[in-house]
């Protein structure tokens, strides 16, 4: 595929009709900390119902239902699809939305648990099963073939894309494509004019092999909101260090530098083994009129709150404690996918 400029992947800032969820239930992962995982969702599903829709993928509606009535949440705005999932990583199983010259398009890529790492057989097939239901009304739907995970990628609306290599190129998705030919594949597809591959940062305990989105994000004005580490004793600083140096080297397609705002670092969290979790405040979820930012019950948190205020002036910045979806090894923007307006029926 070659670059096509009549596709445009919109920044999440852009305006939104819903954003996807998956319920927790008691065959997933969230099994042993289930009502404190449910507790959680209802917190981001209550704060996202009071600027726009939410789509929620259940295993059983009248038990959600009747969780969600016993929240006082404002149901008229949440919409439940019964469907079978293996998790939860609606991030990561659920579409992505390209603009077109004859409409909005939703791209349905392979979902193979990070590179084959987790069961996902069910969970891959979870946008399709959202179309046929209905769930997206008339918008056009193109499967594609290659393996990509809606955390993997950033777009600031405007012809860049930000990706990390460590993820895009890890040999369990797409072995068979050269960086430049996957580089290919995403303009093409996205209608981007550049890439731009980060080689450095990762987090202790992620499974996805270095997502974007628990590292670096873009924001509007030519911004991008990453997470730093001022800790020379944590193992992190080296990494995150030398990936805030590659972020000052990257420039706009217009040729710009970009402004940097950087998050400052939480406390080590660990799970009860003794593994590290992957705590990061990079994994926020933009929404109409507010940003969602995860909070760990950490001295941080606040100021956390404060560089994201910087990138969103304009938007009510709202804390989400995400203790327990670290413990999972994943945060906030990870269980959700934003849908552009338009989407919806």
């Amino acid at each position: 595929m070659t670059h096509n400029q009549t596709r445009r992947l919109p920044a999440e800032w852009e305006a939104q009709d819903a954003v996807l969820l998956a319920w927790p239930h008691e065959l997933t992962d969230w099994a042993n900390q289930l009502a404190e995982a449910q507790k959680t969702y209802c917190d981001i599903i209550h704060a996202i119902s009071r600027f726009e829709q939410v789509i929620l993928i259940v295993a059983d509606k009248a038990q959600v239902l009747k969780q969600l009535q016993n929240r006082g949440l404002n149901l008229a705005r949440v919409h439940l699809y019964e469907l079978p999932c293996n998790d939860t990583w609606a991030r990561d199983f659920g579409p992505l939305t390209v603009q077109t010259k004859q409409g909005l398009l939703l791209l349905d890529f392979v979902f193979n648990g990070w590179g084959n790492k987790f069961k996902a057989d069910l969970d891959t097939k979870l946008t399709v099963g959202l179309a046929a239901a209905g769930a997206f009304g008339l918008t056009r739907f193109l499967a594609s073939e290659l393996v990509l995970e809606g955390g993997a990628l950033e777009s600031d609306g405007a012809g860049t894309l930000l990706t990390t290599s460590q993820c895009l190129l890890e040999k369990n998705r797409n072995p068979h494509l050269s960086r430049s030919q996957l580089e290919i594949e995403l303009k093409g597809l996205f209608g981007a004019e550049q890439v731009l591959w980060l080689d450095q940062g990762s987090l202790q305990g992620d499974d996805t092999d270095s997502h974007i989105d628990t590292l670096a994000r873009f924001a509007p004005n030519g911004t991008i909101v990453f997470q730093g580490c001022d800790d020379p004793n944590d193992d992190h600083f080296q990494e995150l260090s030398a990936m805030r140096d590659q972020l000052a080297s990257f420039a706009t397609c217009n040729g710009s530098c970009y402004r940097l705002l950087e998050l400052p670092w939480p406390q080590a969290c660990y799970d009860s083994e003794g593994d590290r979790l992957p705590a990061t405040y990079a994994n926020f979820l933009i929404i109409n009129g507010a940003v969602l930012v995860p909070s760990y019950n950490d001295p941080a948190d606040p100021a956390a709150r404060a560089v994201i205020a910087q990138a969103f002036s304009d938007r009510e910045i709202i804390p989400i404690d995400c203790r327990v979806l670290i413990e999972q090894h994943g945060s906030l923007h990870c269980v959700t996918m934003q849908l552009p307006k338009g989407v919806l029926p």
